[in-house]
C-alpha cells in the first residue's frame, strides 16, 4: 500500500530571513516545503540541503512572484512533493533604501509594488485556482506577511514599503471573506522590527538597534519567532481564524 504523499507548503522569498526560519520550522512540523527565491539559488538551496539533511523534504524552487507565470510554474513544481495545503506569501522587498518618498525613484517604487502588491496577489490567485473547494482542490491556507510599518507610514524612511504592505492587510480581509465558503482560510502576520539583512540590505544594519528603545519588549524579533506565528495560524490550532492581521512586534 502506497504511503500518503505530504502536505505541501510554498513560501516565497525563503531563502534568508523569515522565510528561510518558516520554511525550517514547516519542515519540522511536517510539511514538504516549497523554497521559492527569486536569485539567490546558493541561500534557497542552503535552506534545502538543511531541511533534508534533518530528514525533511524540500525543493528550492526560482520564480519570480511578480511574473504570474513563473507563479504558476512554482506552484506546479511544489506538486511534484504531495498534496499543497499551505502557501506562505512571504517574499518582498523595500527597493534597498532608506528615507524620504521624495527621494525614491520612479522605478523603485513600481519594483516595489510588482514585487509586494501585484506579486502577492498573484499567488493568492494561484493558490485559490489549486485549493478551492470549488474547483476540485482539498481546501487550506493562506499566510500573508506583512508589516506593522502600516501603523505609522514609516515616515522618512519607508513609506513606499509601508504603503505597499497596507495594500497585503486590505487584500487579506477581503480574500479571506471571498474564499471562506471554498474552504480557505486568509490571515496576515505583520512582524515589526525583526532581526533579518532587510534593514542591512537598505543601509542601515543598526536600525533594529535603534529602534529598540521604543520597543516595549525591549528589543527586535528573531526571525523565528514570527515563523510560529505563521505556523500556528497554518495549524488547526487556528482553524476558526480567517481574515485576521496578527502583529509580531514586541507591542511596538
Amino acid at each position: 500500500m502506497a504511503e500518503p504523499r505530504p502536505e505541501v507548503l510554498i513560501v516565497t522569498g525563503a531563502s534568508r530571513g523569515i522565510g528561510a526560519a518558516v520554511a525550517f520550522r514547516a519542515a519540522r512540523a511536517g510539511y514538504a516545503v516549497a523554497v521559492n527565491y527569486a536569485a539567490d539559488a546558493g541561500g534557497a538551496n542552503s535552506v534545502v540541503d538543511g531541511i533534508t539533511d534533518d530528514g525533511g523534504a524540500a525543493v528550492a524552487v526560482q520564480a519570480d512572484v511578480s511574473d504570474p507565470a513563473a507563479v504558476a510554474r512554482l506552484f506546479d513544481a511544489a506538486a511534484a512533493l504531495g498534496a499543497l495545503t499551505g502557501v506562505v506569501n512571504n517574499a518582498g522587498i523595500t527597493g534597498n533604501l532608506i528615507g524620504p518618498l521624495l527621494d525614491v525613484p520612479a522605478e523603485t517604487i513600481r519594483r516595489v509594488l510588482d514585487v509586494n502588491v501585484a506579486g502577492v496577489l498573484y499567488v493568492c490567485q494561484e493558490a485559490v485556482r489549486r485549493l478551492s473547494t470549488d474547483r476540485g482542490g482539498r481546501g487550506g491556507s493562506i499566510i500573508n506577511i506583512s508589516s506593522t510599518a502600516t501603523k505609522a507610514g514609516s515616515p522618512g524612511t519607508w513609506v513606499h514599503y509601508a504603503a505597499s504592505k497596507g495594500a497585503v492587510d486590505v487584500l487579506t480581509v477581503g480574500l479571506a471573506a471571498e474564499v471562506a465558503a471554498q474552504g480557505i482560510r486568509v490571515n496576515c502576520v505583520a512582524p515589526g522590527s525583526t532581526n533579518t539583512g532587510l534593514h542591512a540590505a537598505a543601509g542601515m544594519p543598526d536600525r533594529v538597534e535603534r529602534l529598540r528603545p521604543s520597543i516595549p519588549l525591549g528589543r527586535g524579533a528573531e526571525p523565528d519567532e514570527v515563523a510560529a506565528a505563521v505556523l500556528w495560524l497554518l495549524s488547526g490550532e487556528a482553524g476558526y481564524i480567517t481574515g485576521a492581521v496578527l502583529p509580531v512586534s514586541g507591542g511596538r
